[in-house]
């Protein structure tokens, strides 16, 4: 029997959508407002989901403090408030979109949660826009 437990979490960060390889104009085509030099910002919601069988000791598929815990240091810690762009390494040379945030939370938080356990991340950019990354 599988069962999955969820953690939200919250971070404010600012990025900018852009090419490097691309003219300003065509930036401004494909990315509108996300393309703006200055960056802009977002109040990101997270939901890390971990799915797997309940351990018959504990009661647990996770213990929700360990969670709680990966997800400050790992995630909280090292995007909240921060320029994207400039400040996380992952993205210097990768684009910031919801998508390969939700692929870079994921990466970080997979390589401290067991093996056995499922892993799945939902990342709100905005109440309306969001995604979900499950690995494959």
């Amino acid at each position: 029997m599988k069962v999955t437990v969820n953690r939200k979490a919250h971070f404010n960060a600012a990025h900018r959508l852009y090419n490097a390889e691309w003219t300003d104009a065509r930036n401004a085509m494909v990315f509108g407002k996300c393309a703006n030099p200055n960056y802009h910002g977002h109040n990101y919601d997270l939901i890390v989901s971990v799915k797997g069988e309940i351990h018959p000791e504990t009661g647990f598929v996770m213990d929700m403090k360990v969670l709680k815990k990966l997800i400050e240091t790992e995630i909280e810690e090292q995007f909240d408030h921060k320029n994207l762009n400039e400040e996380v390494e992952e993205f210097k040379t990768l684009n910031p979109t919801a998508e390969n945030i939700s692929v870079v939370i994921w990466n970080k938080l997979r390589a401290k949660i067991d093996d056995n356990l499922e892993l799945s991340i939902t990342l709100y950019e905005t109440p309306r826009n969001f995604v979900t990354y499950c690995g494959e």
